[in-house]
């Protein structure tokens, strides 16, 4: 069984569309759906979960859509912090991964509450990836390590385990399966330094479409890939 499995969520404002619904409702239905996912690989014996919900290219759409899809988030990130929610019932931790200085602060805030809340819960980790890019994430470790060099000045050389120490998702191993909606077949600078030997999956569903089915087909080809592997070893 893959360890760690990702979705990129893609399709809900298509979705939207299709169905003749507003945005939101779209992206909000997209948090539902998020769930099932989440619930899906826990019962199958899934350890950890990442979701890319939002990238800071995004941010470039228009103002009352990132507004209202700040204020979707945020609701929903204090929804989880609730004793009833699902995370607590299935003992989920949940990290919010990316640049989190850019959200605005009341998102930032109830991301810190909803990890807080959640740090010493032992089931599966669901990694939220928001305001989030793969290349901001190796500036920022790159950054972090030269800072850190020039206070030490100890004179060695940033090595491999610097950078991945300081990654945003350093607390999670690299990625066994990403699975893309929509009929996309690119990363869309997600995870870069994480999906060097991942498997991909891609599904023609929007998110919102998406059922158990495909994440345990995602599984089954992923296994098929692992098996050829040791073959041609």
């Amino acid at each position: 069984m893959p360890s760690h499995v990702s979705f990129i969520m893609d399709g809900n404002r298509r979705y939207a569309r299709k169905n003749k619904l507003k945005q939101v409702a779209g992206h909000e239905a997209g948090y539902f759906a998020l769930l099932s996912m989440v619930t899906y690989c826990y019962e199958l014996g899934i350890k950890y979960v990442t979701a890319y919900a939002f990238s800071i290219d995004n941010f470039n759409r228009r103002p009352e859509e990132v507004q209202s899809i700040m204020d979707l988030m945020t609701e929903k990130f204090e929804l989880l912090c609730r004793k009833d929610s699902v995370v607590n019932g299935y003992s989920i931790r949940v990290h919010v991964s990316g640049n989190l200085q850019l959200l605005p602060q009341h998102s930032r805030d109830a991301a810190n509450k909803l990890m807080s809340l959640t740090v010493n819960n032992f089931g599966l980790l669901l990694t939220i990836c928001v305001a989030y890019t793969s290349t901001d994430e190796i500036i920022h470790a790159v950054e972090k390590c030269c800072e850190e060099k020039w206070v030490e000045n100890d004179g060695r050389t940033i090595s491999l385990a610097d950078i991945e120490k300081r990654m945003y998702m350093e607390i999670a191993p690299d990625l066994d399966i990403v699975i893309r909606t929509s009929g996309e077949n690119r990363l869309s600078n997600f995870l870069l330094w994480q999906t060097a030997k991942s498997y991909l999956y891609s599904t023609s569903a929007l998110w919102l479409e998406i059922r158990i089915w495909h994440l345990v087909w995602a599984v089954f080809n992923f296994q098929r890939y692992q098996l050829l592997q040791k073959k041609e070893e």
